[in-house]
């Protein structure tokens, strides 16, 4: 991969994205890359202005600064918990990375793929909820759908309870 790395993580600060995130920092982010943690926020009725204008680019990129302050975060819908800055502040510190969140609305499988060329992205690590078969077949599966329809390399980690 380049020098100049955009890694990002799909988070929704879920075990399994947690799982995720860590793998990712443990196995894949080096020094001098840029992790970028994206987020998909369902669709909703926000207040005028803002929102409005990110609704189809998602938000500017959030440094990780703002996104450990409540306040700021507050304005963007999203709650990120302890466990997951945690560990990316760990990882801006020891490894020497940028760590960036950007925020989207919409169906996740869409947005992701979307993020990977808006971004853009080197790769994606996504977390794979284990669904059995029947709940992937109705509810689909966002990781099975951003490896098909990715346009980066996609790495799926798997949650083990």
């Amino acid at each position: 991969m380049e020098a100049d790395r955009r890694v990002g993580v799909a988070v929704d600060f879920s075990a399994s994205s947690k799982n995720a995130l860590k793998w990712a920092v443990d196995n894949v982010i080096r020094k001098g890359d840029h992790l970028i943690l994206i987020t998909i926020q369902p669709e909703g009725h926000y207040e005028e202005g803002e929102m409005q204008l990110w609704e189809v680019s998602g938000s500017p990129f959030i440094p990780l600064s703002d996104f450990s302050d409540p306040v700021v975060m507050k304005k963007y819908g999203v709650k990120p918990d302890p466990e997951t800055l945690d560990i990316v502040s760990t990882a801006a510190r020891q490894k020497e990375v940028v760590v960036l969140m950007k925020i989207f609305w919409g169906d996740p499988r869409e947005k992701l793929c979307e993020a990977i060329d808006n971004i853009p992205l080197s790769s994606i690590i996504v977390g794979n909820r284990g669904l059995g078969k029947l709940k992937r077949a109705i509810m689909g599966s966002v990781s099975n759908y951003v490896v098909n329809n990715g346009s980066c390399p996609v790495t799926v980690v798997k949650h083990h309870d």
